[in-house]
């Protein structure tokens, strides 16, 4: 990646998650000086602790982002020149048990960010993440390209694609006192350090580790499983060609090689890890999910020149050694920061 990230003053919601501190510790690496908003993480291991994202900030700060207060003033003593916006609440089983709380989180908080930027002196560039389960999927199993219909049925994706909407709004409504901004929209991101709860990989990490069978919800469903690092590169991406030029309101960053089913991606960790998945079925009812759902990348390769640098094969390969060597205990900061350097500094080749 070029020098636009180096000195440039960098603000990162929801910085204590999986994605969030992978992305700090990427921006850290290419000399950015990061500030935080996020609440605290989820009790028990996570990316936050096992990176040492705390070292690396200017300021960490705790803070809902549904607090529109809070916000706007943590934003004007950041005095950020990009906004990175990633808090959410990001599971779809919270969504079913908590709904209002949902969207008060993945749409309250995002009109709170927007609102905090109208008018703040020196920002330059915004990116909002939502996710691939914005559009209106009809089970036709074709890939979503950024001109579909978008919609949602269960209360995640439905949050989600509101905050696109608001984002769509604000940028028509009050273009003269906002910065550029532009919506990114990933596919499911795997990689070492996700220890959310009803995510495939951590699952079954976690069941792994207990030597207990990894019970799967819908073991024929097909979702773009990806490297969090190709999707960090392409929000970095995107927010660098929005402060320096046009492009597009709104991108997929989805694999090369298209969407796999949980059987497949269960395949490929024994493969890499030479060791036996046991799983079960679910019996019973289990949550309303999209049996299927793929995202059409080539605006990403068009408009940025992104592509994944990892088929997900390999991204199946590397998210496994990062949890074996955090198993036996080592540090996982050097070795993340490896797969960093290799990631943003090696170029992309677009097929």
């Amino acid at each position: 990646m070029s020098d636009f990230w180096r000195g440039r003053r960098v603000l990162v919601t929801g910085h204590t998650g999986f994605k969030g501190s992978w992305l700090c510790r990427a921006l850290h690496g290419l000399g950015a000086t990061v500030t935080g908003i996020a609440l605290d993480p989820r009790p028990g291991p996570s990316a936050f602790a096992a990176l040492d994202v705390a070292s690396l900030l200017e300021a960490d700060h705790r803070a809902d982002i549904r607090d529109g207060a809070a916000v706007a003033r943590l934003l004007r003593a950041a005095r950020p020149e990009v906004v990175l916006h990633l808090a959410a609440q990001a599971f779809v089983g919270d969504g079913y048990r908590d709904p209002a709380g949902t969207f008060a989180t993945n749409l309250g908080g995002t009109v709170a960010v927007l609102d905090a930027m109208r008018g703040l002196p020196g920002l330059r560039v915004a990116v909002i993440v939502t996710s691939d389960k914005v559009y209106a999927n009809d089970g036709a199993g074709r890939a979503f390209a950024e001109d579909d219909r978008l919609g949602g049925a269960d209360p995640y994706s439905a949050s989600k694609a509101a905050a696109e909407l608001a984002v769509a709004s604000w940028r028509a409504s009050f273009a003269r006192n906002l910065p550029p901004i532009a919506t990114a929209r990933a596919g499911n991101v795997i990689g070492g350090g996700d220890f959310g709860t009803e995510r495939l990989v951590p699952d079954l990490v976690r069941a792994m580790v207990a030597g207990q069978p990894l019970m799967l919800r819908r073991p024929d469903a097909t979702r773009p499983f990806q490297h969090v690092l190709d999707v960090l590169r392409g929000y970095l991406m995107l927010a660098e060609r929005l402060a320096t030029g046009d492009a597009p309101a709104a991108m997929n960053f989805g694999p090369r090689d298209g969407e796999l089913s949980v059987r497949g991606l269960l395949g490929h960790w024994e493969a890499a890890t030479g060791m036996r998945v046991d799983w079960q079925a679910v019996e019973g009812p289990v949550m309303d999910e999209s049996k299927r759902l793929a995202l059409d990348s080539s605006l990403a390769e068009r408009a940025l020149g992104w592509a994944p640098r990892l088929d997900t094969p390999r991204a199946i390969a590397e998210t496994a050694a990062w949890y074996a060597a955090w198993q036996r205990g080592e540090s996982m900061v050097e070795a993340t920061d490896a797969a960093i350097r290799e990631s943003l500094l090696a170029p992309a080749v677009v097929a």
